[in-house]
């Protein structure tokens, strides 16, 4: 293979779940098989670089100013739902069960591989709750030690009385059973259980 190839191949790899086979797959997909769509994917990318960045309001994706879900109107503004990245809230926003606003963490605490408090997008969100912007604070971050740091970290950070702070519910997933699920799932499945009616 060319240096250019192996140059493009590398690249293509470093993106999240395309190893060694897919990176190549791909680069021979554009470079030989079709040729033609290198243009319109190499525009796409410079145009999602030079337009989109993170929203200053709550680090979602957003063009120009705030993003899409700041903008609505329709949205309880007093309702964040806090998560770690963008595709989280890509799964809450897909599943129509939220009508609230959003903050981006971009992360979690995580002591062990250098991320601390400064590595995240938490300014803005401090703002939001000292401005008496926000009612309720919903934490929907990952179920494991450092989603729990975080959400500690975050819970020590609110006025005392002053928001509603929440925690979404773990548990067995729909059609799932006890006998499979592990002793970390149940125990969340009853800690995140809720009145029965």
């Amino acid at each position: 293979m060319t240096p250019a190839f192996e140059r493009l191949q590398k690249h293509l790899k470093q993106l999240p779940g395309i190893g060694y086979r897919s990176s190549e797959r791909i680069a021979l997909h554009l470079l030989v098989e079709r040729p033609e769509r290198l243009p319109a994917l190499v525009e796409a990318l410079q145009s999602a670089a030079a337009m989109v960045h993170r929203c200053p309001r709550c680090g979602n994706l957003a063009e120009g100013g705030l993003c899409a879900v700041c903008a609505d109107e329709k949205r309880l503004p007093g309702v964040v739902c806090v998560v770690e990245h963008v595709p989280d809230l890509v799964a809450i926003e897909r599943s129509g069960a939220f009508r609230g606003t959003y903050h981006v963490l971009h992360g979690k605490l995580s002591p062990i591989q250098g991320v601390g408090p400064e590595h995240l997008n938490l300014a803005p969100l401090v703002a939001r709750i000292e401005s008496g912007e926000i009612q309720e604070l919903i934490l929907a971050l990952s179920n494991d030690v450092e989603g729990e740091a975080t959400c500690h970290y975050l819970v020590d950070r609110v006025p005392a009385g002053g928001v509603k702070v929440t925690r979404i519910g773990f548990g067995i997933p729909s059609g799932g059973g006890v006998l499979y699920a592990d002793s970390v799932t149940l125990k969340s499945a009853l800690d995140g259980r809720r009145s029965y009616s």
